[in-house]
């Protein structure tokens, strides 16, 4: 198991007024995310993670989502505007989750991203 996650997800736009982007986790993504963060869940079952996309990086939190029974991952509208991505666009992104108030970073990835 590791801490850090290299993915493809498309970028989709929440259909409210607010105008929240995010990114829903790959299921295997997820599913390893889940058990290996069980001890690191916050309120509502959110994870504390650092995210990367096109070398932009940030800390937030995945959130679940009952929907796809996978995670979202809000993605900041100036991360959007620095990686030049919008809404259907399909991203490489790496998230490495937060042990303990730092970023752990586990095995290598596999490079999927």
């Amino acid at each position: 198991m590791t801490s850090s996650y290299s993915f493809r997800a498309e970028l989709w736009l929440y259909p409210e007024e607010a105008g929240w982007h995010f990114l829903t986790l790959p299921a295997d993504v997820a599913d390893d995310l889940r058990e290996e963060a069980a001890v690191f869940r916050k309120g509502f079952g959110s994870i504390k993670v650092t995210a990367e996309i096109s070398g932009h990086t940030w800390q937030t939190s995945v959130f679940p989502d009952s929907k796809s029974g996978s995670y979202l991952l809000p993605v900041k509208k100036a991360v959007r505007t620095a990686a030049r991505i919008s809404a259907g666009d399909e991203v490489a992104v790496r998230l490495e989750i937060e042990h303990e108030g730092a970023a752990h970073t586990g095995a290598p990835t596999d490079g999927t991203g």
